[in-house]
C-alpha cells in the first residue's frame, strides 16, 4: 500500500507519498501547472544550476556565522547530489508556472532538505532538523535564487549552442576548400550575375556562421551578472552584511563560470534585457542558418529542371505517389526550426516587456523558450551537418556550363569592352540565343580568346584582378 506522510504550509496540510523527496509547496505545484507536461528535470543544467546555488548560499551564510557549520555542510552535500544529476526524476513542476519560479525553487529546497535528512540519519520531513525555507533557502528568494540558477544553465547551454555552430562552420569551410575550383554563376534576385566558385559559395556560409559565434560570445558576458543575494526586490533584506559578495565569490569558484555582482541589486531584479538580448542573437542564428538552407535548396533544385548545381545527400523517398522523387528533408526541417526560435523570440521580448515594478514574473516562460530554443537549434545544427552538409557533392560540369551560357558574364568584360559595347553584345545574345563567348570571340573576335581565359580563369575568380586589353 501506498504509504504517505503529512506536510503542512500555511494554506494547510497535504498528504506527500513517503517514497518522493518534493514537499507540500511542490505538490501544490503540481495540482496547480499543467501547462506544456514538461517537467523541470527535463533540463538538468537547471537542476545544476540551482544545487550550485543552494551550495554556494549555504557556504556564504556558514562564512557569515548566520548558519551552522554541521547544516551548511549537509545542505553542501545534499547539492553536490544535484550537480552530479542525481534525483532528477524528484524535479517534477511544469516548465511553465506562475509564482515567478517559487515552486520551482520550492522544489529545490524540498528535495535537498530531505536528501540532506536522510544523510543525517532522519526521516523525510523531520524539518526541525534541516528545513526547506529556515536553512536550504536561508538569505534567499526566489528573485534572486532562480535567475541566478537560471543565467548558470544559460552560460552552459550556450556553450553548447557555440559547439554545434562550430562544427556546422568546420563543415562548410571544408566543403568551400573541396569546391575551390568548381566555376559557377552567382545570382542576384535570382538573375543570373556574375561568375564565382563553389568554393566562395560554401566559404561564405562558413563565415557567416562564425561571426555568429562571436556574437554568442559577447552575449555570454551579459549572462555572468548576477544579483544573488538582492533577496526580494534587491534591498538585501533577510541576508547578512557581505553575503552577496561572499555567495558571488563562491558560485564563481565551484562553477567555474565568472560570475559577477551586479553593481545596483534593485534594477538587477527587474530587469530581464540580457535574455532579450540573447534571444535576439539566437534568431538572428536561426535566420542565418534558415537562409543557407534555402540556398541549399535552391542549388539542389530539380534534378532534370532545376539548377542542380549540388547534390544534398539521398536521405528518404520523397512521395507517396511520385516514384524516383527525393526531397530536400534536412534543410526542410531546419527551416522549420528556425521559424520555432524566430516565434519564441516574440514570446521572450513579450514576456520581459511584462515586468512590472520591482519584478518580472514571466521568467519561467522566458526560461523555457530560451532553453527550447537552444536545444533545437543545436540539434538542428549537428543534423544540418552530419545529414547533409558533410554528404554534398558538386556537378561540375553543370555548373561550368551555366557559367558559359549565361548572359551575366558579359559583366566581367566590361573593363575590357566598355559598357556600351557590353549591353550590346548581351542584348545581341539574348535575341539570337548565342552564348556571349560565342559572339565576342568566334565571330566578331572584340578579344581574343587567350584574354577570355585569363578574365574566366579559376585564378582570377578567386582572386580578382582589374583586366584590361
Amino acid at each position: 500500500m501506498q504509504k504517505y506522510r503529512i506536510e503542512h504550509d500555511f494554506l494547510g496540510e497535504k498528504e506527500i507519498p513517503d517514497e518522493v523527496y518534493y514537499g507540500v509547496q511542490t505538490a501544490r505545484a503540481l495540482d496547480n501547472f499543467h501547462i506544456t507536461g514538461i517537467p523541470i528535470s527535463k533540463e538538468p543544467l537547471l537542476i545544476q544550476g540551482f544545487g550550485y546555488v543552494k551550495k554556494a548560499a549555504a557556504m556564504a551564510n556558514r562564512d557569515c556565522g548566520v548558519l551552522a557549520p554541521e547544516i551548511a555542510e549537509v545542505i553542501c552535500r545534499a547539492s553536490d547530489k544535484l550537480i552530479a544529476g542525481e534525483y532528477l526524476d524528484q524535479f517534477v513542476t511544469d516548465m511553465i508556472q506562475g509564482g515567478a519560479g517559487t515552486s520551482v525553487n520550492m522544489n529545490v529546497n524540498e528535495v535537498i532538505a530531505n536528501i540532506a535528512l536522510e544523510l543525517l540519519g532522519h526521516q523525510k520531513g523531520e524539518y526541525d532538523y534541516v528545513h526547506p525555507n529556515n536553512h536550504v533557502n536561508f538569505s534567499q528568494s526566489t528573485n534572486d535564487a532562480y535567475p541566478t540558477a537560471f543565467r548558470l544553465a544559460l552560460y552552459k547551454k550556450i556553450e553548447g549552442y557555440i559547439q554545434s555552430l562550430e562544427t556546422l562552420e568546420q563543415a562548410f569551410d571544408r566543403k568551400g576548400k573541396e569546391f575551390v575550383n568548381v566555376l559557377k554563376m552567382g545570382r542576384t534576385q535570382l538573375q543570373d550575375a556574375v561568375p564565382m566558385t563553389l568554393g566562395a559559395e560554401f566559404h561564405g556560409f562558413s563565415t557567416t556562421i562564425k561571426e555568429d559565434i562571436q556574437r554568442l560570445d559577447e552575449a555570454k558576458k551579459l549572462i555572468c551578472e548576477i544579483n544573488m543575494g538582492a533577496t526580494a526586490i534587491g534591498t538585501s533584506i533577510n541576508a547578512p552584511e557581505g553575503y552577496p559578495q561572499l555567495v558571488t565569490k563562491h558560485l564563481r569558484d565551484i562553477t567555474g563560470i565568472p560570475v559577477v555582482l551586479a553593481e545596483d541589486l534593485i534594477e538587477a531584479t527587474c530587469d530581464t534585457g540580457a535574455y532579450v538580448q540573447v534571444s535576439g542573437i539566437l534568431k538572428r542564428t536561426a535566420v542565418k542558418i534558415s537562409k543557407i538552407c534555402n540556398d541549399l535548396r535552391l542549388l539542389s533544385s530539380g534534378p532534370r529542371a532545376g539548377i542542380n548545381e549540388i547534390n544534398l545527400p539521398r536521405m528518404q523517398p520523397g512521395s507517396s505517389i511520385m516514384p524516383g522523387k527525393v526531397n530536400p528533408v534536412i534543410p526542410e526541417v531546419v527551416n522549420q526550426t528556425a521559424y520555432y526560435v524566430i516565434g519564441a523570440d516574440v514570446t521572450i521580448t513579450m514576456a520581459a516587456e511584462a515586468g512590472q515594478l520591482q519584478l518580472n514574473v514571466m521568467e519561467p516562460v522566458i526560461a523555457y523558450s530560451l532553453f527550447t530554443s537552444l536545444t533545437y537549434m543545436s540539434n538542428a545544427c549537428y543534423t544540418l551537418q552530419e545529414k547533409c552538409v558533410d554528404g554534398i557533392t558538386a556537378n561540375e560540369e553543370i555548373c561550368k556550363n551555366m557559367v558559359m551560357n549565361s548572359i551575366g558574364i558579359i559583366t566581367a568584360l566590361n573593363p575590357i569592352l566598355g559598357y556600351e559595347e557590353s549591353s550590346s553584345i548581351a542584348k545581341e545574345a539574348l535575341a539570337t540565343g548565342k552564348s556571349i563567348h560565342q559572339i565576342t570571340v568566334l565571330e566578331r573576335m572584340r578579344i581574343t580568346q587567350e584574354k577570355w581565359d585569363e578574365v574566366f580563369s579559376i585564378e582570377n575568380l578567386i582572386h580578382p584582378k582589374f583586366i584590361t586589353i
